[in-house]
Order: C-alpha cells, then sequence, then structure tokens
C-alpha cells in the first residue's frame, strides 16, 4: 500500500512541474497576440490596397486621433467606420476583431492617420505586456 501512495505522489510532483513548466496561461496569451499581430496586418493591408486602388487617397474616416475601429455591420458612432474595406468583399469579407477585446460594435482594434500621413493600426488588448501595432 506505501508503494502505490509513494507512486501516485511522484506521478503528482511530476504532473505540478509538468503544469507550472508548459503554463498554460502564457500559451494561451501567446496565441491570442499572435491572432492580434495577423488582424492588425490585415487590416492595414487592406488599408493599404484600398489606398493603392484610390489614387493615393484614405478611407476619409480615418483620423488622426487613434480610435477604435467599427465592426461589420455595427452601429460607428464614435468609432471608425471602414465599410469601404468591406463593401463587395473587395478587399475583407469583414472586419477583424480582437479575441478578448471586442465589445458590441468596436473590434478592439485601434487606427489613425500620423501627422507623416503614415497609418497606424494597434491593438491595446494585447496581452504579457506585448506592444502591438503596425505602421505603414
Amino acid at each position: 500500500m506505501i508503494e502505490i501512495l509513494l507512486v501516485v505522489a511522484a506521478i503528482a510532483i511530476l504532473a505540478g512541474i509538468v503544469i507550472v513548466a508548459i503554463n498554460p496561461g502564457k500559451q494561451l496569451g501567446d496565441t491570442r497576440n499572435a491572432q492580434r499581430r495577423a488582424d492588425v496586418n490585415t487590416i492595414l493591408n487592406a488599408i493599404h490596397q484600398y489606398t493603392v486602388d484610390n489614387k493615393g487617397t484614405l478611407p476619409t474616416t480615418i483620423t488622426t486621433s487613434s480610435t477604435a475601429i467599427c465592426k461589420t455591420g455595427g452601429d460607428c458612432t464614435n468609432l471608425i467606420n471602414l465599410s469601404v474595406l468591406t463593401d463587395s468583399e473587395k478587399y475583407l469579407t469583414s472586419i477583424p476583431y480582437d479575441p478578448t477585446g471586442a465589445t458590441t460594435n468596436s473590434t478592439g482594434y485601434f487606427v489613425y492617420k500620423s501627422v507623416n500621413g503614415r497609418v497606424v493600426v494597434s491593438a491595446p488588448s494585447a496581452e504579457q505586456s506585448a506592444t502591438i501595432n503596425v505602421t505603414r
């Protein structure tokens, strides 16, 4: 009986060490951050392609202050409406949204035009102190 208890205790100790080493919370955070990086790149690429197709003109709704992007089909009051990117699904089928930071109408991603005319898309809900923003 003592041998069985020792084996069970050893297995429990090893399982605890493995769980701590794997750190599922960090792994899940890294996965969500990877999705955020892909999403901000997708949004910025669609904005860039729209700008190229329209002779250098950005979507008119992008302002110089960092503002949340509106979800496809949502109420865009006080948000940046990028429906020009999803119209006829020419650039995007729908605006991507943050895996955890999206609200009813906001995607959880922000966009603005810098004073130098560069577009910045960011994911302020990034986890583990990561900074996710892309500029073009």
